[in-house]
């Protein structure tokens, strides 16, 4: 146990050394941008305007809902402002690694920076991501008219596993859920809304890419598709090539779109994901770069 622990800290104390290194964040700029080129070629003939509306509700939900979940069940006595902005630095960390992996170490590395401690960091950013895995169960099992049995067989062991967690870390550890505050039923709540807020979000833009590739199906099989991929999402994977993605193409495919419609509906929006991400991530790293950007550094 203590090995493990040990070797955990080392890949934590690794990976903030990497993403603090300046060097490391403009690289990722520029491989983001090659990405975003090299999926444009894949993508075939779409109109724009389609893709621009479904993109607009998308950038809100991930850039304004995500943080305000992230704020709402945050300790560290930050801002809003402070959450919006990391957030969206840590996406463009997120989407050019595999499992989002790099988006939780850049807002640990910045929890730290401003005085929080490594373990309070870490947990906090675990609980967001658990608030957020429990929206997406809630979120699939509101769509259970649509979905198939296993889906919901799936989602709701999810759930109980995380409670089962929950329990047993709360009962053997109990110091660390002294270090680590739980929310009120209130916060839980509301952090579950903002994040069912921010799956309809990305249903919107998936909707919009298929109008702009020249398809569109019954909101109610893409209801279908949608949860099942997310489902899928939970396994690790890469931007752009990851289980979700797999998912999503066969599911529309399954309802009947067209293979190289579902393909390039799934990789325009791929690539619509980058449109913010560069813009408000790579702007605040940019802004950041030349030291334009100031925090206090105690929390």
């Amino acid at each position: 146990m203590h090995h493990g622990r040990k070797q955990v800290h080392a890949c934590l104390r690794f990976g903030r050394a990497l993403i603090a290194n300046r060097a490391v964040r403009v690289a990722v700029l520029v491989i983001a941008v090659t990405v975003s080129v090299w999926n444009f070629e894949r993508i075939p003939h779409a109109a724009i305007l389609p893709a621009i509306i479904g993109l607009l509700p998308f950038a809100i939900g991930k850039y304004v809902l995500c943080p305000l979940r992230w704020h709402a069940v945050s300790t560290s006595g930050r801002s809003r402002r402070w959450h919006l902005r990391t957030y969206a630095e840590s996406e463009i960390l997120g989407l050019i690694s595999p499992g989002h992996a790099g988006a939780d170490l850049w807002r640990i590395h910045r929890l730290e920076g401003v005085g929080v401690r490594r373990a309070p960091a870490v947990a906090e950013v675990a609980l967001d991501r658990f608030v957020g895995a429990v929206g997406l169960v809630v979120a699939v099992v509101v769509c259970g008219v649509a979905l198939p049995p296993v889906v919901i067989a799936v989602a709701l062991g999810i759930a109980a596993v995380a409670l089962v967690a929950a329990i047993v870390v709360s009962r053997r550890r109990p110091g660390l859920t002294r270090r680590w505050p739980l929310p009120s039923p209130k916060v839980f709540v509301l952090g579950i809304v903002l994040s069912i807020g921010y799956q309809a979000s990305i249903l919107g833009l998936l909707i919009g890419a298929l109008q702009a590739v020249g398809d569109s199906v019954s909101p109610f099989q893409l209801i279908a598709v949608f949860g099942a991929s997310q489902i899928a999402g939970i396994l690790p994977g890469v931007h752009g090539a990851s289980p979700r993605e797999g998912a999503l193409v066969a599911g529309l495919a399954s309802i009947g779109v067209p293979w190289s419609a579902a393909f390039g509906a799934v990789a325009l929006t791929a690539l619509l994901y980058w449109v913010p991400a560069l813009l408000l991530g790579g702007g605040s790293h940019f802004l950041r770069w030349r030291g334009r950007s100031r925090e206090p550094a105690t929390a």
